[in-house]
């Protein structure tokens, strides 16, 4: 059992946790909980750590070799390395993703492609809300400006619920790029913007296409709310001017849903 924190896992754990420079250094990523440690795929999994208590109470959860046999730290040093206030008592070294815009661009259920496409998006727990929904929705992609705020930030991965390890995704450098690219193929593209033509009710989603979502505060930019083929906006009544941005995503998404359905 490790006790100190001077351990070098334990520094590099800390080290993970909060910085994407050393997750992509060594191109992985943290998870958190049993929710996850049940789930991530087992190729994927590079090394399990759990707390002294959680142990003693759970061992029957962990094999005795691979992977997912724990390294037991004392509960003082858990605490040091979880991102959570109350840990759950079990976290994992992950291996990243990698995937390609084709990737987003396979079809789900015999229906065609629908992508999420975010600009500019900087809080955690929206991102990982929008992961989680665009799961739940049939999304088959999600395409994110590089200055998108870091997927793997583990605030983003316990708001994807476990969706992270199967929602694929792709940064890029020129977002703009990426979406004339497809169009090409046939996708269109619908802009969430508060001077929409049209109400979002009124588009048809039924073929290849993707939503755009802005920064929380700004928005989309004019180059990309450009881009777009059509603008729409979500109606709102009282004083509201616009909903949060995972909110208005998952209200996209899930009409996109029924009319696949």
């Amino acid at each position: 059992m490790i006790t100190s924190t001077s351990n070098q896992q334990v520094k590099n754990l800390i080290q993970l946790q909060k910085k994407a420079k050393f997750r992509n250094e060594q191109d992985v990523f943290v998870v958190e909980g049993i929710k996850m440690y049940e789930e991530v795929p087992q190729e994927r999994l590079v090394q399990t750590f759990v707390s002294e208590s959680f142990y003693n109470k759970k061992k029957e959860l962990f094999p005795i070799s691979g992977p997912r046999m724990p390294v037991v730290l004392s509960d003082q040093v858990f605490g040091a390395v979880s991102d959570t206030k109350t840990p759950q008592g079990v976290l994992c070294i992950v291996r990243q993703y990698h995937y390609k815009t084709d990737d987003l661009c396979k079809g789900v259920q015999k229906n065609p492609p629908l992508l999420i496409v975010l600009e500019h998006l900087q809080d955690p727990g929206n991102l990982g809300t929008i992961v989680r929904t665009a799961e739940g929705a049939g999304v088959t992609g999600i395409l994110l400006s590089d200055d998108s705020v870091d997927i793997y930030n583990p605030k983003v991965i316990r708001s994807t619920m476990g969706s992270v390890y199967r929602m694929p995704f792709v940064y890029t450098a020129d977002l703009i790029d990426e979406i004339r690219k497809l169009q090409k193929t046939g996708f269109t593209f619908y802009a969430a913007h508060l001077q929409g033509a049209v109400s979002y009710e009124t588009g048809v989603y039924t073929g290849p296409c993707g939503f755009l979502i802005g920064n929380e505060s700004r928005g989309l930019t004019g180059e990309a709310a450009n881009a777009a083929d059509v603008r729409i906006k979500i109606p709102m009544c009282g004083k509201v001017e616009s909903l949060n941005a995972g909110v208005a995503s998952a209200i996209l998404m899930y009409e996109a849903a029924r009319q696949r359905r």
